[in-house]
């Protein structure tokens, strides 16, 4: 029998309408203000791994940004193309570490976002999935990535430690490196007991 490997988003499907009316509840902007100034100035193809609600793949679709946000929880994808519908976003079941079906479309992108979405994996999970994720990324391209502080909430979804160092020190030898830094930063639905930290890398050019 073929054993299932879990895939992060467990809890998630069982919590998707209130945890919907929490993500929906801040904005793009202030989520990522630590490392806007990297994203590009011109449309761009953007990836969103672990697009939740569809509001950060939306905000960049405004901007002008062709975005392919990925989702395994199909309880969410349906409530973000409800929520946000746009041609400039498309929809694909899909999941870290391995990005299967990612991976066998081919292409790569100017900008990939994974946006609390790290610390859904073990650490041997984030080894295999951080080169997925750099060759993704077209030469020059940005990752950014934010980090999750704090308790596991109650339920069944699943955290895992995820430093900023260890997480700086993993990109680097995947080639990205780092261009944006803000730690200990405030969460954003007001929980004393969570922080964050925002990172963005770049990745070396072609020789």
């Amino acid at each position: 029998m073929e054993q299932k490997v879990p895939v992060g988003n467990e809890g998630y499907a069982e919590e998707a309408e209130s945890l919907a009316r929490q993500y929906e509840s801040v904005v793009f902007a202030d989520v990522h203000r630590h490392v806007l100034s990297l994203l590009p100035a011109t449309p761009s193809n953007v990836l969103d791994i672990g697009a939740g609600t569809g509001r950060d793949a939306a905000a960049m679709a405004v901007m002008g940004h062709r975005v392919v946000a990925v989702e395994p929880t199909a309880e969410f994808c349906d409530r973000a193309a409800r929520l946000h519908p746009s041609p400039r976003i498309e929809w694909v079941r899909d999941h870290l570490p391995h990005l299967a079906l990612l991976t066998q479309r081919g292409g790569r992108f100017d900008v990939v976002m994974l946006t609390a979405v790290w610390i859904h994996l073990g650490a041997p999970q984030r080894r295999e999935a951080m080169p997925r994720v750099a060759a993704l990324l077209r030469p020059g391209g940005i990752l950014l990535l934010n980090l999750r502080h704090g308790p596991s909430p109650p339920g069944r979804r699943r955290l895992f430690p995820a430093s900023a160092e260890e997480t700086v020190t993993l990109a680097a030898s995947h080639g990205l490196r780092l261009t944006g830094k803000a730690e200990h930063q405030a969460d954003f639905y007001g929980r004393p007991e969570v922080t964050w930290t925002s990172l963005g890398f770049r990745k070396g050019e072609s020789p």
